[in-house]
């Protein structure tokens, strides 16, 4: 699959170059969202030319960061452009790759099946047993950008940012919306002890 030749060459780079800080938009990251997207897309029943633009879009998702914080969904689409005709896509095909990246952008607004799988494949974290280890890495790299002051504030922008959040395909909300309300009443009662 081209998608996959296209991976590797942008998961090296992801690996080499982005700095040590970005603890949770990392490769890691990125693998995690295209295994996340191929399993929600197999589930979804898409067929194989969607399942190669779903994985390249995945692949690209988060490469504008290499580049800029500001907007790097426009910027990943940037690197999209530049890198995915070496690897024999078209440019119509690309166009449908950065729409799905752009539906990554928050709030999501997926606005068709593929967008909706890339949207639940990029949080799809947020309704697993991992998500307090992930969600510490997302701590992490915001108080290094001074997005979040402390324990207790990030606490508070992610019950916010939970409760704001939906699944949109049958399978996410099937497999990852049970857990998701467990992962919110566990942040919640660590509020509430807190404000005690």
């Amino acid at each position: 699959m081209r998608a996959e030749k296209a991976g590797q060459c942008i998961m090296q780079k992801l690996a080499q170059e982005l700095p040590p800080h970005f603890t949770y938009h990392n490769a890691n990251h990125t693998l995690d969202v295209n295994n996340a997207a191929l399993s929600i897309g197999r589930a979804e029943g898409i067929n194989e030319a969607e399942t190669d633009l779903l994985s390249a879009a995945a692949w690209y998702h988060d490469a504008g960061y290499l580049e800029s914080i500001t907007d790097h969904e426009d910027v990943s689409c940037k690197i999209t452009k530049q890198y995915l005709p070496e690897f024999g896509y078209h440019e119509n095909e690309i166009a449908v790759i950065c729409d799905m990246i752009r539906a990554t952008r928050l709030p999501q607004a997926p606005q068709n099946h593929l967008e909706q799988i890339l949207a639940d494949a990029d949080l799809d974290y947020l309704g697993r047993k991992d998500f307090s280890v992930i969600s510490e890495k997302l701590y992490i790299e915001l108080k290094h950008l001074g997005a979040v002051a402390s324990t207790v504030d990030w606490d508070r922008k992610q019950v916010k940012f939970l409760q704001e959040h939906q699944y949109f395909t049958k399978t996410s909300i099937n497999t990852r919306q049970a857990q998701k309300e467990l992962n919110l009443a566990e942040i919640k009662a660590r509020l509430h002890l807190h404000e005690k």
